[in-house]
């Protein structure tokens, strides 16, 4: 049941991290996500056929339901519409980790402060843990996650070389990371989590996740 519910968590979860790029975008001055339809929490609108639904499924069945990710369709933008040009991509990039955090921290205070029911409760850690997972992963500097955007805006321009060599082999370096190094990233998203949830909530989170691997 859990497994079920975190992936429709997930799947909602990234897509309100979609919609807020293309909302950043949008109030930058591009109209690109709005003309596209992207400027929408409709899920059909973001669904990407492998990051969505493929990448998951695999990730599920290969860990035994311990470890899942989930992504939606990359909302597009002109950055030569934005009002900043060289800063406006990193503020769309930044948006959906930011996105997913203000949704983590939403649910971390409704469990800290109000006495749900233990599935109510069950069910918010995991909207806690999935926007962490989503905040934390997304802004790992590598092509084509969120992180990329603030690093190249930072690269001088004299870098130009660096720029370009992420810009090319950003996917393969990004699959290297996914499937070699991504666990060296659960220290800090376990530390996110606590410092969100507390204690007790974490003790929740974990018990909830030792149920979903079941």
């Amino acid at each position: 049941m859990y497994t079920i519910a975190f992936f429709a968590i997930l799947l909602l979860s990234a897509v309100f991290h979609e919609y807020m790029h293309g909302w950043a975008a949008d109030e930058l001055g591009d109209p690109t996500p709005r003309d596209l339809g992207r400027l929408t929490l409709n899920p059909a609108a973001h669904i990407d056929p492998f990051f969505t639904l493929l990448l998951p499924a695999f990730l599920l069945i290969a860990t035994g339901g311990r470890f899942m990710f989930a992504a939606a369709k990359p909302v597009p933008f002109n950055p030569y519409n934005l009002r900043y040009p060289k800063y406006g991509p990193a503020l769309v990039g930044i948006a959906g980790p930011v996105g997913n955090i203000i949704l983590a921290l939403t649910f971390s205070l409704l469990i800290r402060f109000i006495a749900l029911p233990p599935a109510i409760a069950s069910l918010a850690v995991l909207v806690v843990w999935a926007n962490v997972l989503l905040a934390v992963f997304n802004l790992v500097p590598i092509p084509p996650l969120d992180g990329s955007h603030v690093l190249i805006s930072l690269i001088p321009t004299r870098w130009e070389g660096l720029i370009l060599f992420l810009e090319r082999y950003g996917l393969i370096i990004f699959f290297f990371f996914l499937f070699f190094l991504s666990d060296f990233l659960l220290p800090l998203m376990v530390a996110v989590a606590y410092a969100l949830l507390g204690e007790n909530g974490l003790s929740i989170l974990l018990s909830t996740m030792a149920q979903m691997s079941l």
